[in-house]
């Protein structure tokens, strides 16, 4: 009996990170998770996610290998991939067949504050994975790119033959910065590799700084909402549980080793392929929390871009699957959580 295939997922302890290893625990791999626990947003939010995977944060030290409570087939490390050193000496033990990587410092508006960090993470830390990808002979390199490469591109809805070369903010050409790095590792040592351009992912366990969860924290303590471009924008809102589906089904897909010029390397778009007005998130989630917002048009900040629309033509034909999970199913799904979450702190005053 062959043993399971080994993936590495960085970001483990991250929005869509979580939900991924929470899916891959029920499929025949070993699963080895990896976050370098950082203080970008709230430690709890991710020391939460860890528990609900069988990890109790308090156990886990730099390189320390914790073994899941509730996942015989699940790991953590806790480890920051700009540790040249550490990364190679897992990838050394460990002989990982894949690599999910999901780590990365976000935020287009941090970016702008904090650009040493974007460096750091998301170009240092890119490399060093790359390296390991390299010396230890991966079967399967994916990695989360953006839809913020698009920057202002006026052709809609943006397929990955869209030129990306004119990105609009720092986290952006970062972003861009990690799909040429990876396409020159598959090109050179023929690693099959394939990029994901994430669209506005939402749902449970999301990160503070989305519109969609700092709108929600808003409405229900009746605090104003910045509303960027006085309304006008158009957001490819991606229910998380779609981008899971997408990438579990592309990890056995790798793009195909063939002779030169031929690179095993792929692009692809996961989104919703449904851009809804941001005015109408905001009247969902009135809905959802039955109370109204309260409104505070801003113009358009630096680094913004007015729409994001997937084409998914791509996705749909090499996984025979596209996300199709409403706004509104998904906002409920997140608002559900959210209340939960944070029960105590909204429970009604009596």
């Amino acid at each position: 009996m062959n043993a399971p295939q080994r993936i590495l997922v960085t970001g483990s302890a991250g929005f869509i990170g979580h939900h991924l290893v929470m899916a891959l625990v029920k499929m025949p791999y070993e699963i080895y998770g990896l976050d370098s626990l950082n203080h970008y947003y709230d430690p709890e939010l991710k020391s939460g996610r860890l528990q609900l995977q069988g990890i109790e944060v308090d156990d886990t030290r730099a390189g320390n290998l914790v073994k899941s409570k509730y996942h015989e087939n699940l790991f953590f490390t806790r480890l920051d991939l700009t540790d040249t050193a550490a990364l190679t000496q897992l990838f050394t033990e460990q002989a990982f067949d894949m690599v999910i990587n999901l780590a990365a410092q976000a935020g287009v508006r941090h970016s702008m504050k904090e650009p040493q960090s974007y460096v750091a993470s998301n170009l240092v830390g890119f490399a060093n994975l790359l390296e390991c990808c390299r010396n230890f002979k991966i079967k399967h390199f994916l990695f989360a790119s953006s839809s913020s490469v698009y920057g202002n591109n006026a052709n809609i809805p943006f397929t990955t033959a869209h030129p990306t070369d004119t990105p609009v903010s720092f986290y952006a050409a970062t972003k861009k910065a990690n799909e040429v790095m990876a396409h020159s590792y598959a090109h050179l040592y023929k690693i099959p590799t394939t990029g994901l351009r994430f669209f506005t992912v939402y749902g449970p366990w999301g990160r503070p700084d989305m519109a969609y969860f700092s709108f929600t924290k808003a409405i229900l303590e009746e605090t104003p909402i910045k509303i960027y471009n006085h309304g006008n924008m158009l957001r490819d809102f991606t229910y998380v549980d779609d981008v899971v589906e997408s990438i579990t089904r592309l990890i056995t897909l790798p793009p195909k080793i063939s002779a030169a010029p031929a690179v095993p390397f792929k692009l692809l778009n996961v989104g919703n392929s449904k851009p809804e007005h941001l005015l109408e998130l905001v009247s969902l989630l009135e809905k959802l929390l039955d109370k109204k917002a309260k409104l505070d048009l801003q113009p358009m900040p630096p680094g913004d871009v007015p729409v994001t629309y997937a084409d998914v033509q791509e996705l749909e034909l090499l996984t025979q699957y596209r996300p199709t999970t409403t706004l509104e199913v998904g906002l409920s799904q997140f608002v559900f959580w959210y209340k939960h979450y944070y029960q105590n702190k909204y429970l009604p005053v009596r």
